[in-house]
């Protein structure tokens, strides 16, 4: 008989066990075995909560997106002006919580996954269309027209910093790739 009480928990590490094993491996070439094993159950139990690997690792993303969107949302909150927004938004893209090798490591799988399976392609085009929002609300008392155009290269350029930092070797370098992404801003705004 199942302990009460023990589904959430066991979703719960499974999921980072999936985030961490991705991570660990750089690919989705990963077995539900390993994954329950790294979350201290059997596969079988890992089967009957997601069903599938693909599930698992659909899961892992939500969550992921899920820690990103409390930090945007929390960064928000206390920024001032539109320049402020902007900067709490780049912040919240390289924070601790998603600007990390094995959340890296999932990203890039995300993408690749989002050109095949439909869930993987809906909730990538919410992420974007919501980081996209948060942008746009920040650059159209800044940059007036060009507001459109900066927020797709800010957009672009956050993407092309986590593909940098998944192929190289070492921990990500959060503090470079928030640098990397404000220089832009700054040059874009005083254009």
């Amino acid at each position: 008989m199942p302990k009460l009480g023990m589904e959430p928990i066991r979703k719960a590490a499974l999921v980072k066990a999936t985030i961490v094993e991705i991570g660990r491996a750089g690919s989705l070439d990963v077995t539900v075995s390993q994954i329950a094993k790294r979350a201290g159950m059997s596969s079988a139990l890992a089967h009957h909560y997601f069903g599938s690997k693909g599930d698992m690792f659909l899961a892992a993303m939500r969550h992921i997106l899920t820690l990103y969107g409390a930090e945007v949302r929390g960064a928000l909150a206390v920024a001032d002006g539109p320049q402020g927004r902007l900067r709490a938004i780049l912040a919240a893209s390289f924070g601790l919580s998603s600007f990390r090798r094995e959340a890296v490591g999932a990203w890039l799988n995300f993408w690749v996954l989002a050109q095949t399976v439909p869930e993987a392609k809906r909730l990538l085009a919410v992420y974007q269309r919501r980081l996209r929002s948060n942008l746009l609300a920040g650059l159209r008392p800044l940059a007036g027209a060009r507001a459109e155009i900066v927020a797709d290269g800010l957009g672009a350029l956050v993407d092309g910093l986590y593909l940098r930092e998944v192929l190289k070797s070492g921990p990500p370098d959060r503090e470079a790739a928030l640098a990397h992404a404000l220089a832009y801003l700054e040059a874009q705004l005083r254009v």
